[in-house]
């Protein structure tokens, strides 16, 4: 949604997208507002399965991020979740991270419902439906972006959520741009797209690639421009290739949509919430953290960890740690160590070792987002499956 006044700012990009001039290298932003909820900065975190809990997005909110989304859940668990303390933390919620998603995830519409009622009774401030995920066991489970494939069963579930949920409360879709390259696709895709907001959802988040394509090859920016040109006033995300603050820039200048959702991008590196900010605000790209900052931010998610999860939240922060590690300049080093790590003493050692002396940090390769396996961002963490 376009802030009012700002329409003088705009020219034609991508394919005559509306997309903002570099001018003095700062520019205003589009003004995202999802339902009644306004955010001060478009920039957000996207859900990310394993990785989107708690202490993740509270150190994403402090560190810039205006709006988080929970790693996605399946409906079934949510239906039959009974606050067990192994899997209470799905749900856990604290006040200075509103507003904040639940994601959800799920193949039959009454169900999925139900499951979207418990993830209002738990807190969130708006329910995003997942039909993106393209990991092959979501798609053989009738899940995920396997909906895209049929638009019946979609708008149903879209249609019996947005019911249930209470009207003050937004409810959103995430998908990709169609199962695969072809016009029927296509075609599916626009149907479920106009279908969803006609049955009132707030927002649409869109990734560049099909489902077929996962996480392999680039993310269409292009197509993200003309769904925008397509959906006008109408509030659209981005998703996609997000893995550093000129990233998410560009993204925004290019298509002209309203926000941007990082994912992988934000996996151990917060700082893309701040550094995003600082060139919005027509600042030069700030420096890497240096050691002693990144220190401090992974002592703080440490703490937040231990918090929520106890003593066994060691294991659950090696995998942060080794993405943590790409922003160290001995980062293969460093990320052996994290990748050893099961318990607090071991964590204290490793930065004990690496972190003690305040050398400047290293933007991180986005490499390291396909080269360590990181590609599955949508499959629900284990305790939040059926």
């Amino acid at each position: 949604m376009l802030a009012d006044g700002n329409m003088t700012q705009y020219r034609r990009g991508l394919e005559g997208a509306l997309v903002f001039p570099p001018k003095d290298g700062s520019f205003s932003p589009p003004v995202l507002r999802i339902g009644d909820i306004t955010l001060d900065f478009p920039v957000v975190q996207a859900a990310l399965s394993g990785y989107s809990d708690w202490p993740m997005r509270v150190i994403a909110r402090r560190l810039g991020a205006p709006y988080t989304l929970c790693e996605v859940m399946l409906d079934q668990f949510l239906v039959s979740i009974r606050g067990r303390a192994r899997t209470r933390h799905f749900l856990h919620l604290s006040d200075e991270e509103h507003p904040v998603a639940g994601q959800l995830m799920g193949a039959e519409p009454g169900q999925f419902a139900a499951g979207a009622v418990k993830l209002v009774e738990a807190g969130f401030d708006v329910i995003d439906i997942n039909f993106g995920c393209p990991v092959k066991k979501v798609l053989g489970r009738c899940r995920g972006g396997f909906h895209l494939s049929q638009p019946e069963v979609a708008l149903e579930i879209v249609r019996r959520t947005r019911d249930v949920v209470p009207s003050e409360i937004p409810v959103t879709v995430k998908m990709r741009r169609g199962i695969d390259d072809s016009a029927e696709s296509r075609d599916k895709f626009f149907e479920i797209l106009d279908g969803a907001f006609a049955a009132g959802i707030a927002a649409a988040t869109v990734h560049g690639r099909s489902v077929l394509q996962r996480y392999h090859g680039a993310s269409s920016w292009s197509f993200l421009a003309e769904v925008k040109r397509h959906l006008g006033d109408r509030v659209l995300l981005g998703s996609g290739d997000l893995f550093s603050a000129e990233d998410c820039r560009e993204m925004l200048r290019q298509t002209g949509i309203d926000g941007v959702t990082v994912a992988r991008g934000a996996i151990g590196n917060p700082w893309i919430f701040a550094q995003a900010r600082a060139l919005f605000a027509g600042a030069p790209l700030p420096p890497p953290p240096s050691l002693f900052e990144q220190r401090d931010v992974l002592q703080e998610h440490y703490g937040l960890s231990e918090q929520l999860y106890g003593e066994r939240c060691s294991v659950l922060m090696r995998k942060f740690g080794i993405k943590y590690s790409a922003l160290h300049p001995r980062h293969e080093q460093v990320r052996e160590e994290f990748v050893k790590v099961r318990s607090r003493e071991q964590w204290d050692a490793v930065l004990g070792r690496h972190y003690s002396e305040d050398l400047p940090g290293q933007h991180p390769d986005p490499s390291i987002h396909t080269a360590q396996g990181s590609g599955q961002t949508c499959e629900p963490a284990p305790g939040a499956r059926e």
